[in-house]
Protein backbone atom coordinates (compact mmCIF):
# COMPACT_ATOMS: atom_id res chain seq x y z
CA UNK A 1 0.00 0.00 0.00
CA UNK A 2 1.16 3.74 -0.96
CA UNK A 3 1.95 6.20 1.90
CA UNK A 4 0.82 9.37 0.62
CA UNK A 5 0.79 13.18 2.41
CA UNK A 6 -1.88 15.37 1.88
CA UNK A 7 -1.35 18.54 1.89
CA UNK A 8 -3.96 21.89 2.01
CA UNK A 9 -4.45 24.78 4.57
CA UNK A 10 -8.49 24.02 4.26
CA UNK A 11 -9.76 21.21 6.40
CA UNK A 12 -12.68 20.35 4.83
CA UNK A 13 -10.93 20.03 1.47
CA UNK A 14 -8.29 17.87 3.53
CA UNK A 15 -11.14 15.02 4.29
CA UNK A 16 -12.38 15.28 0.81
CA UNK A 17 -9.12 14.57 -0.35
CA UNK A 18 -8.10 11.72 2.11
CA UNK A 19 -11.55 10.34 1.83
CA UNK A 20 -11.14 10.16 -2.24
CA UNK A 21 -7.57 8.91 -1.59
CA UNK A 22 -7.87 6.26 1.41
CA UNK A 23 -11.18 4.29 -1.02
CA UNK A 24 -8.69 2.94 -3.22
CA UNK A 25 -6.86 0.56 -1.44
CA UNK A 26 -3.59 1.02 -3.20
CA UNK A 27 -3.29 3.50 -1.34
CA UNK A 28 -3.45 5.44 2.38
CA UNK A 29 -2.61 8.78 3.35
CA UNK A 30 -0.48 8.32 6.87
CA UNK A 31 0.04 12.27 7.28
CA UNK A 32 -1.64 15.91 6.56
CA UNK A 33 -0.14 19.10 6.67
CA UNK A 34 -1.80 22.17 7.17
CA UNK A 35 0.68 24.69 5.45
CA UNK A 36 4.66 24.15 3.59
CA UNK A 37 6.28 24.46 7.17
CA UNK A 38 4.20 21.59 8.55
CA UNK A 39 4.67 19.47 4.86
CA UNK A 40 8.70 20.38 5.13
CA UNK A 41 8.89 18.75 8.71
CA UNK A 42 7.20 15.94 8.01
CA UNK A 43 9.13 15.25 4.92
CA UNK A 44 12.61 16.21 6.55
CA UNK A 45 11.46 13.10 9.00
CA UNK A 46 9.62 10.67 6.88
CA UNK A 47 9.49 9.23 3.14
CA UNK A 48 6.53 8.84 1.48
CA UNK A 49 5.38 7.16 -1.87
CA UNK A 50 3.64 10.55 -3.34
CA UNK A 51 2.55 14.07 -1.96
CA UNK A 52 -0.91 15.67 -2.67
CA UNK A 53 0.42 19.43 -2.39
CA UNK A 54 -1.91 22.77 -2.48
CA UNK A 55 -0.51 25.84 -3.99
CA UNK A 56 -2.26 28.80 -1.99
CA UNK A 57 -1.11 28.00 1.60
CA UNK A 58 -0.02 30.63 4.67
CA UNK A 59 3.39 30.61 6.14
CA UNK A 60 4.92 28.26 3.47
CA UNK A 61 3.18 28.28 0.20
CA UNK A 62 3.43 25.20 -2.20
CA UNK A 63 6.25 26.47 -4.66
CA UNK A 64 8.06 27.81 -1.40
CA UNK A 65 8.17 24.13 0.04
CA UNK A 66 9.26 22.72 -3.83
CA UNK A 67 12.06 25.31 -3.65
CA UNK A 68 13.08 24.11 -0.20
CA UNK A 69 13.06 20.72 -0.73
CA UNK A 70 15.58 21.02 -3.34
CA UNK A 71 17.71 23.26 -1.77
CA UNK A 72 17.68 20.31 1.14
CA UNK A 73 17.97 17.83 -1.28
CA UNK A 74 14.93 16.11 0.48
CA UNK A 75 12.98 13.86 -2.64
CA UNK A 76 9.39 14.07 -2.69
CA UNK A 77 7.19 12.52 -5.70
CA UNK A 78 4.70 15.97 -5.62
CA UNK A 79 1.28 16.37 -7.45
CA UNK A 80 -0.43 19.88 -7.26
CA UNK A 81 -4.06 20.66 -6.12
CA UNK A 82 -4.13 23.58 -8.97
CA UNK A 83 -6.77 25.70 -9.97
CA UNK A 84 -7.16 26.66 -13.33
CA UNK A 85 -7.21 30.45 -13.42
CA UNK A 86 -4.43 32.30 -15.78
CA UNK A 87 -2.04 32.64 -12.66
CA UNK A 88 -3.22 29.05 -11.13
CA UNK A 89 -1.85 27.87 -14.34
CA UNK A 90 1.51 29.91 -14.29
CA UNK A 91 2.36 28.53 -10.80
CA UNK A 92 1.55 25.16 -11.84
CA UNK A 93 4.32 25.33 -14.81
CA UNK A 94 6.14 27.19 -12.18
CA UNK A 95 5.54 23.96 -9.83
CA UNK A 96 6.71 21.46 -12.64
CA UNK A 97 9.97 23.18 -13.51
CA UNK A 98 10.76 22.98 -9.99
CA UNK A 99 10.50 19.11 -9.71
CA UNK A 100 5.96 19.03 -8.98
CA UNK A 101 5.57 15.26 -11.23
CA UNK A 102 2.21 16.17 -12.53
CA UNK A 103 -1.18 18.20 -11.01
CA UNK A 104 -5.03 17.46 -10.59
CA UNK A 105 -7.11 20.79 -11.66
CA UNK A 106 -8.68 21.16 -7.88
CA UNK A 107 -12.56 22.14 -8.60
CA UNK A 108 -13.53 25.32 -6.47
CA UNK A 109 -16.16 23.51 -4.84
CA UNK A 110 -15.98 20.91 -2.83
CA UNK A 111 -19.03 18.55 -4.40
CA UNK A 112 -17.07 18.98 -7.59
CA UNK A 113 -14.29 17.14 -5.90
CA UNK A 114 -16.49 14.51 -4.46
CA UNK A 115 -17.72 13.90 -8.30
CA UNK A 116 -16.16 10.97 -10.10
CA UNK A 117 -14.26 13.19 -13.24
CA UNK A 118 -12.11 14.68 -10.11
CA UNK A 119 -11.83 11.71 -7.97
CA UNK A 120 -10.75 9.57 -10.72
CA UNK A 121 -7.96 11.81 -12.48
CA UNK A 122 -6.47 12.09 -9.03
CA UNK A 123 -6.38 8.19 -8.57
CA UNK A 124 -5.12 7.83 -11.97
CA UNK A 125 -2.20 10.69 -11.35
CA UNK A 126 -1.41 9.30 -7.92
CA UNK A 127 -0.75 6.23 -9.85
CA UNK A 128 1.84 6.95 -12.12
CA UNK A 129 3.32 9.21 -9.14
CA UNK A 130 3.97 6.17 -7.12
CA UNK A 131 5.48 4.39 -10.22
CA UNK A 132 7.56 6.48 -11.59
CA UNK A 133 11.67 6.16 -11.36
CA UNK A 134 12.41 9.36 -12.73
CA UNK A 135 15.03 11.67 -10.61
CA UNK A 136 12.13 14.04 -8.60
CA UNK A 137 14.91 17.16 -9.59
CA UNK A 138 16.26 17.37 -12.96
CA UNK A 139 17.04 20.43 -14.25
CA UNK A 140 15.31 22.62 -16.01
CA UNK A 141 15.62 23.71 -19.75
CA UNK A 142 16.98 27.68 -19.57
CA UNK A 143 18.07 29.93 -22.73
CA UNK A 144 21.38 29.32 -22.12
CA UNK A 145 21.36 25.48 -22.64
CA UNK A 146 18.85 26.51 -25.93
CA UNK A 147 21.62 29.00 -27.22
CA UNK A 148 23.69 25.68 -26.81
CA UNK A 149 21.25 23.58 -28.16
CA UNK A 150 21.08 25.25 -31.37
CA UNK A 151 24.48 24.72 -32.12
CA UNK A 152 23.97 21.38 -32.34
CA UNK A 153 20.39 22.00 -34.11
CA UNK A 154 22.75 23.94 -36.70
CA UNK A 155 25.23 21.00 -37.12
CA UNK A 156 22.38 18.45 -37.63
CA UNK A 157 20.75 21.00 -40.09
CA UNK A 158 23.95 21.24 -42.55
CA UNK A 159 23.45 17.30 -42.55
CA UNK A 160 19.62 17.42 -42.67
CA UNK A 161 18.66 19.75 -45.89
CA UNK A 162 15.94 19.46 -47.29
CA UNK A 163 13.95 16.14 -47.40
CA UNK A 164 11.79 15.50 -49.72
CA UNK A 165 7.84 15.46 -50.02
CA UNK A 166 5.51 17.34 -47.32
CA UNK A 167 5.86 16.47 -43.61
CA UNK A 168 4.28 17.02 -40.42
CA UNK A 169 5.28 16.19 -37.05
CA UNK A 170 2.63 14.89 -34.40
CA UNK A 171 3.58 14.70 -30.86
CA UNK A 172 1.57 13.34 -28.06
CA UNK A 173 2.75 13.59 -24.39
CA UNK A 174 1.36 13.38 -20.94
CA UNK A 175 2.91 13.16 -17.08
CA UNK A 176 5.71 14.54 -17.26
CA UNK A 177 5.28 16.03 -20.74
CA UNK A 178 5.67 19.66 -19.90
CA UNK A 179 9.25 19.25 -18.69
CA UNK A 180 10.09 17.11 -21.62
CA UNK A 181 8.40 19.81 -24.32
CA UNK A 182 10.94 21.90 -22.90
CA UNK A 183 14.04 19.41 -23.30
CA UNK A 184 12.49 19.07 -27.10
CA UNK A 185 10.81 21.88 -28.86
CA UNK A 186 13.68 24.69 -28.23
CA UNK A 187 16.17 22.46 -30.05
CA UNK A 188 14.05 22.84 -33.16
CA UNK A 189 15.71 25.47 -35.86
CA UNK A 190 12.98 28.39 -37.32
CA UNK A 191 13.65 26.94 -40.59
CA UNK A 192 12.12 23.14 -39.63
CA UNK A 193 10.79 22.00 -42.83
CA UNK A 194 7.58 20.91 -41.12
CA UNK A 195 4.37 22.14 -39.01
CA UNK A 196 4.86 20.38 -35.36
CA UNK A 197 1.45 20.01 -33.66
CA UNK A 198 1.35 18.73 -30.20
CA UNK A 199 -1.64 16.86 -27.58
CA UNK A 200 0.22 17.51 -24.16
CA UNK A 201 -2.58 16.09 -21.80
CA UNK A 202 -3.99 19.33 -20.11
CA UNK A 203 -7.21 20.21 -18.65
CA UNK A 204 -8.67 24.05 -20.33
CA UNK A 205 -6.60 26.53 -18.86
CA UNK A 206 -2.95 25.69 -19.08
CA UNK A 207 -2.24 25.20 -22.22
CA UNK A 208 -1.84 28.88 -23.14
CA UNK A 209 0.22 29.29 -20.57
CA UNK A 210 2.69 26.02 -21.58
CA UNK A 211 2.78 27.30 -25.12
CA UNK A 212 3.32 30.93 -24.23
CA UNK A 213 6.45 30.15 -22.19
CA UNK A 214 7.77 27.51 -24.81
CA UNK A 215 7.06 30.35 -27.06
CA UNK A 216 9.87 32.86 -25.07
CA UNK A 217 12.47 29.48 -25.53
CA UNK A 218 12.27 28.84 -29.09
CA UNK A 219 12.73 29.98 -32.33
CA UNK A 220 10.01 28.74 -33.70
CA UNK A 221 6.67 30.44 -33.32
CA UNK A 222 4.94 28.25 -30.55
CA UNK A 223 1.31 28.92 -29.99
CA UNK A 224 -1.93 27.25 -28.42
CA UNK A 225 -3.94 26.08 -31.15
CA UNK A 226 -6.92 27.97 -32.56
CA UNK A 227 -9.88 27.11 -34.50
CA UNK A 228 -8.96 27.27 -37.66
CA UNK A 229 -4.99 27.90 -38.08
CA UNK A 230 -3.64 26.92 -41.25
CA UNK A 231 -0.22 25.21 -40.32
CA UNK A 232 2.91 26.23 -41.68
CA UNK A 233 6.47 24.54 -41.65
CA UNK A 234 8.39 26.17 -38.34
CA UNK A 235 5.61 26.55 -36.31
CA UNK A 236 4.40 24.72 -33.30
CA UNK A 237 0.64 24.14 -32.27
CA UNK A 238 -0.40 22.92 -29.08
CA UNK A 239 -3.64 21.48 -28.64
CA UNK A 240 -6.11 23.30 -26.67
CA UNK A 241 -7.00 21.98 -23.20
CA UNK A 242 -10.74 20.25 -23.10
CA UNK A 243 -11.36 19.71 -26.51
CA UNK A 244 -9.66 17.42 -28.72
CA UNK A 245 -7.79 18.37 -31.53
CA UNK A 246 -8.15 17.29 -35.43
CA UNK A 247 -6.56 18.20 -38.92
CA UNK A 248 -8.21 18.67 -41.89
CA UNK A 249 -7.40 19.68 -45.58
CA UNK A 250 -9.42 22.39 -46.50
CA UNK A 251 -8.83 24.29 -50.36
CA UNK A 252 -5.08 22.88 -50.60
CA UNK A 253 -3.71 23.69 -47.05
CA UNK A 254 -4.16 21.86 -43.42
CA UNK A 255 -5.95 23.57 -40.89
CA UNK A 256 -6.68 23.06 -36.88
CA UNK A 257 -10.69 21.58 -36.29
CA UNK A 258 -11.77 20.89 -32.53
CA UNK A 259 -14.27 19.09 -31.55
CA UNK A 260 -16.40 18.19 -28.57
CA UNK A 261 -16.45 14.34 -27.87
CA UNK A 262 -16.24 13.30 -24.33
CA UNK A 263 -12.72 12.12 -22.70
CA UNK A 264 -11.65 8.96 -24.79
CA UNK A 265 -7.92 6.84 -23.06
CA UNK A 266 -9.46 9.56 -19.50
CA UNK A 267 -8.29 12.24 -21.30
CA UNK A 268 -9.40 15.07 -23.42
CA UNK A 269 -7.57 15.98 -25.59
CA UNK A 270 -6.57 12.96 -26.63
CA UNK A 271 -3.96 12.31 -29.42
CA UNK A 272 -5.75 9.15 -30.99
CA UNK A 273 -8.59 11.92 -32.64
CA UNK A 274 -4.99 13.83 -33.80
CA UNK A 275 -3.71 10.48 -35.35
CA UNK A 276 -7.02 9.17 -37.05
CA UNK A 277 -7.59 12.63 -38.46
CA UNK A 278 -4.41 12.70 -40.43
CA UNK A 279 -5.08 9.01 -42.08
CA UNK A 280 -6.78 11.72 -44.41
CA UNK A 281 -4.48 14.49 -44.58
CA UNK A 282 -2.38 14.81 -47.47
CA UNK A 283 1.19 15.04 -46.05
CA UNK A 284 3.73 12.57 -47.59
CA UNK A 285 4.89 11.67 -44.37
CA UNK A 286 3.68 11.79 -40.85
CA UNK A 287 6.48 11.66 -38.11
CA UNK A 288 4.71 10.73 -34.82
CA UNK A 289 6.36 10.94 -31.77
CA UNK A 290 5.15 9.49 -28.53
CA UNK A 291 6.69 10.83 -25.39
CA UNK A 292 6.67 10.35 -21.20
CA UNK A 293 3.11 9.49 -20.08
CA UNK A 294 0.54 6.97 -18.48
CA UNK A 295 -1.76 5.12 -20.43
CA UNK A 296 -1.79 4.16 -24.01
CA UNK A 297 -3.10 7.56 -25.83
CA UNK A 298 -1.66 7.66 -28.96
CA UNK A 299 -1.66 3.88 -29.91
CA UNK A 300 -5.11 3.13 -31.73
CA UNK A 301 -4.49 6.72 -33.54
CA UNK A 302 -0.84 5.64 -35.29
CA UNK A 303 -2.10 2.19 -35.58
CA UNK A 304 -5.15 3.27 -37.84
CA UNK A 305 -2.68 6.33 -39.64
CA UNK A 306 0.10 3.49 -40.25
CA UNK A 307 -2.92 1.49 -42.54
CA UNK A 308 -3.53 4.72 -44.69
CA UNK A 309 -0.20 6.89 -44.61
CA UNK A 310 3.47 6.89 -44.92
CA UNK A 311 4.99 7.09 -40.79
CA UNK A 312 7.60 7.55 -39.38
CA UNK A 313 7.24 6.69 -35.22
CA UNK A 314 9.82 8.09 -32.76
CA UNK A 315 9.01 6.74 -29.41
CA UNK A 316 11.27 8.00 -26.02
CA UNK A 317 12.96 5.43 -24.57
CA UNK A 318 11.83 4.33 -20.34
CA UNK A 319 15.28 5.56 -18.88
CA UNK A 320 14.40 9.04 -19.62
CA UNK A 321 10.71 9.23 -19.03
CA UNK A 322 8.90 10.07 -16.09
CA UNK A 323 6.15 8.02 -16.85
CA UNK A 324 6.80 4.92 -19.34
CA UNK A 325 3.55 4.27 -20.73
CA UNK A 326 2.76 5.86 -23.96
CA UNK A 327 6.15 4.82 -25.55
CA UNK A 328 5.93 1.37 -24.00
CA UNK A 329 2.67 0.57 -26.05
CA UNK A 330 4.05 1.96 -28.58
CA UNK A 331 7.03 0.06 -28.39
CA UNK A 332 5.81 -3.27 -27.91
CA UNK A 333 2.48 -2.90 -30.22
CA UNK A 334 5.62 -2.96 -32.73
CA UNK A 335 5.03 0.44 -34.01
CA UNK A 336 8.27 2.47 -33.07
CA UNK A 337 10.84 3.14 -36.05
CA UNK A 338 13.13 4.44 -33.47
CA UNK A 339 13.49 4.43 -29.61
CA UNK A 340 15.55 7.01 -28.10
CA UNK A 341 16.06 9.28 -25.14
CA UNK A 342 15.02 12.38 -24.45
CA UNK A 343 17.98 14.51 -25.27
CA UNK A 344 18.11 13.03 -29.08
CA UNK A 345 14.31 13.54 -30.29
CA UNK A 346 14.88 16.78 -31.58
CA UNK A 347 17.96 15.56 -33.41
CA UNK A 348 15.80 13.04 -34.93
CA UNK A 349 13.27 15.11 -35.57
CA UNK A 350 15.39 17.08 -37.57
CA UNK A 351 17.05 14.57 -39.54
CA UNK A 352 13.22 13.29 -40.43
CA UNK A 353 11.56 16.22 -41.94
CA UNK A 354 15.00 18.41 -42.65
CA UNK A 355 14.49 22.61 -42.98
CA UNK A 356 13.05 24.92 -45.65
Amino acid sequence: MKKILVVDDSALMRRVLCDIIDSDGRFRVVDRAANGLEALELLSRNSYDAVVLDVNMPKMNGLQLLKELRKRKISARIVMASTDTREGAQTTLDALDLGALDFVHKPDSVLECKKSLFKDRLLQILEAATESRMPVFTKSFSMEEARSAKKMVDLVSKHAGKVAGSKIVAVASSTGGPKALHAVIPRLPAKLGAPVVIVQHMPAGFTASLAERLNTLCELTVKEAAEGDVLEPGKVYIAMGGKHLNIRASGGRHVISYSDERPREGVKPCANYMYESLADCRYDMVLCVVMTGMGADGTKGITHLKNKKKIHVIAQNEDSCAVYGMPKNIVNSGLADQVVPLEQIAQEILMNVGVM
